[in-house]
């Protein structure tokens, strides 16, 4: 029966219900291995050319002064590690070289932080460029003395991966101590 005058007798039709207010969605970084990989690249890349411009330009000549007292061009064959440390234990760094380059490769692969990107893939370029050399080059495979060719004041000749290796190595102590950490999340300070 009909309460009031006009009322339908049938149910109104359901009005439809809104779906709940959903959080704000967060953006998820993704992995940062390509950004690892493709900065190393770049390393290795311009590594391997300036070695070898070094070789065909450098080897057996006089070195060449490009900023009087500060910066000179002049062509090694290194042995040992920085500094010319441990002449007798290429195979050693050769196989140290390959583990870290594993690990870091490794470590990239689950990374998500941008800074950590950087500092890895500077590590990871330089390690690889160095070991290029102690695996391609003469005396043979794991034994190849690792091309020097940049002289700075009081400071051991060095090349592009090994200035690669000291600034990731800066780098990464730096976004460690402002409190990034390799998933992406930081410290609050």
């Amino acid at each position: 029966m009909q309460a009031t005058r006009g009322t339908p007798l049938t149910d109104p039709p359901a009005q439809p219900v809104p779906p709940p207010e959903s959080p704000p969605a967060v953006p998820t970084r993704g992995g940062r291995l390509g950004l690892v990989l493709g900065g190393a690249s770049v390393v290795l890349a311009v590594d391997a050319v300036t070695k070898a411009v070094a070789v065909a330009k450098l080897e057996g000549r006089d070195p060449v002064h490009v900023i009087d007292g500060a910066l000179e061009l002049t062509f090694t064959r290194n042995p040992g590690a920085a500094f010319s440390i441990g002449v007798g234990a290429t195979v050693i760094f050769s196989l140290v070289a390959a583990a870290v380059a594993v690990l870091l490769v490794r470590t990239a692969a689950r990374l998500r932080s941008l800074p950590w990107a950087v500092a890895l893939s500077l590590l990871l370029g330089g390690a690889l460029g160095n070991l290029a050399d102690r695996l391609f080059r003469s005396p043979g495979p794991l034994r190849g003395h690792v091309v020097d060719w940049i002289r700075l004041p009081h400071w051991p000749v060095f090349n592009i991966a090994d200035a690669a290796i000291t600034v990731g190595a800066v780098l990464a102590v730096v976004v460690s101590l402002r409190g990034h950490h390799l998933d992406g999340t930081r410290d609050r300070a």
